[in-house]
């Protein structure tokens, strides 16, 4: 079968930018660290994971429907406008639009939805005619893993490859319940809160009891348990409104038909894609 891995190309950039151990810059005094990092660690995936298609996909710079329905929404996250320029990731990311180029791999900003959206849109419609592989740190694609959809980790020898199995040992709960759990737990990343005093493991045993998320809204006063049945029911409407925020559905425009994103970016290395859009 045909195998399609999706890249949350922000998330990797934000991870090589400030996981890199050093400022580097090349011979000409330019800040390259982000553009290495990225580059060497999706070569690595790319090989790992060995796709006949591939697309690397970047957050826009603009609001989505999330920050109309929630003003916390990510609310948390640094102003890097207020940054030197050199420290902000984005200072980078036209060297890294150039290697994408330079390997032949499609690449793109999101409009109007954001990476995730698109990211899901892909994996949902085409999960069965291809094998899909998210790579990303972001958790609200465990909700998509199947069968056909899984999603990849990159910590160098410490990758982890995730499937259905994976999400229900680690949260007690499948994939097809993950957005119902983490709408009770909350997601700091996000600036989503859940119901106070309930944990994963409550979380968990509530939506395993009750079945869904709708299921225990509808009928919290049926909670044993004095104290989260006072949590859960104070804190109910924004619960059903982190639910909204983190449910991921294929709604959004697919930027690429699926046969425009094959790729083979053969033996090509780091230092070679650097030369070639003439940072070495």
């Amino acid at each position: 079968m045909k195998k399609l891995l999706l890249v949350d190309g922000s998330n990797l950039l934000f991870q090589m930018f400030f996981g890199m151990p050093s400022r580097i810059v090349n011979a000409a005094g330019k800040p390259i660290h982000g553009t290495l990092g990225f580059v060497g660690a999706l070569l690595k995936i790319m090989r790992m994971v060995e796709p006949t298609h591939a697309a690397v996909l970047f957050d826009g710079e603009h609001g989505t429907e999330r920050n109309i329905l929630s003003a916390d929404y990510k609310a948390n996250r640094q102003d890097l406008s207020a940054v030197a320029k050199e420290d902000s990731p984005f200072s980078q990311l036209a060297d890294i639009y150039a290697a994408l180029d330079c390997l032949g791999l499609r690449h793109t900003e999101v409009e109007e939805f954001e990476t995730d959206d698109v990211i899901a849109s892909y994996a949902i419609r085409l999960a069965g005619e291809y094998d899909i592989v998210i790579s990303s740190f972001d958790s609200d694609f465990f909700q998509l893993a199947g069968e056909h959809v899984s999603v990849l980790r990159y910590r160098g020898d410490r990758t982890v490859l995730c499937g259905p199995d994976y999400v229900r040992e680690k949260f007690g709960v499948g994939p097809e319940r993950f957005a119902d759990f983490k709408a009770l737990v909350g997601d700091s990343a996000d600036n989503l809160r859940g119901a106070a005093g309930v944990g994963p493991k409550t979380a968990a045993a509530l939506i395993g009891q009750f079945g869904s998320l709708g299921e225990l809204l509808g009928r919290k006063e049926e909670i044993q348990k004095p104290s989260v049945r006072a949590s859960v029911s104070e804190s109910a409407a924004r619960i059903a409104l982190n639910y909204r925020l983190i449910k991921l559905d294929d709604r959004a425009r697919l930027p690429f038909e699926q046969d425009y994103l094959a790729c083979d970016i053969g033996g090509i290395t780091t230092s070679e894609v650097l030369r070639g859009i003439g940072l070495r």
